[in-house]
């Protein structure tokens, strides 16, 4: 495990480096975060789905719903397990490719210029305690490395397409844990 640079000292990540990413256009400053949330298969939680997904690596013959899904090719800068351990997939000066066709303030293409941070959670379960302090953690560690001007829901950049982080992500915790108002979500 390696500490996230800027991080608390408790903030210990587990790289996992993934194939789904590339370089990010140049002079274009890293400038939103973007949480998500994932679960696989669908509504389960602590097995290795989400890390086979985006190390390209899923077998489509495990879950019948792998079968529809392993041939993305996708991935996300972090991942929020249940438990709270964070696994670090892209490294933030890179694109991950989380945020498929998109938009935030009439700016195309989030991949762009946005962290992608998976939370291990569905639309119809609450997340749990650790997970809204790690990450908290790793958004006040990225805001010292980036000029981050919000935080939004996968939803809020591709509504109607997306639903992620859920109903059951509670902002105002996520806002509490990090002592200040910068997130920008419609809640």
């Amino acid at each position: 495990m390696a500490p996230l640079p800027s991080a608390p000292d408790a903030l210990r990540v587990r790289v996992c480096a993934s194939p789904n990413q590339d370089e990010r256009p140049p002079g274009l400053p890293v400038s939103l975060i973007v949480v998500h949330a994932i679960s696989l298969p669908p509504d389960s939680f602590g097995g290795p789905g989400v890390e086979q997904l985006f190390t390209n690596t899923l077998d489509p013959a495990e879950h019948p719903y792998y079968a529809e899904i392993h041939h993305l090719r996708v991935s996300a800068h972090y991942l929020v397990r249940r438990d709270g351990e964070v696994l670090q997939f892209v490294e933030p000066a890179q694109r991950a490719w989380h945020a498929g066709v998109s938009s935030w303030n009439g700016r195309a293409r989030c991949n762009d210029f946005s962290i992608g941070i998976e939370l291990e959670g569905c639309d119809s379960l609450p997340f749990e305690p650790v997970q809204y302090a790690r990450l908290a953690d790793l958004v006040r560690a990225l805001q010292g490395r980036f000029p981050i001007e919000a935080v939004v829901g996968h939803s809020d950049i591709a509504p109607g397409r997306k639903t992620d982080p859920g109903p059951c992500f509670d902002w105002m915790r996520l806002t509490a844990e990090l002592g200040r108002g910068r997130i920008a979500s419609e809640a």
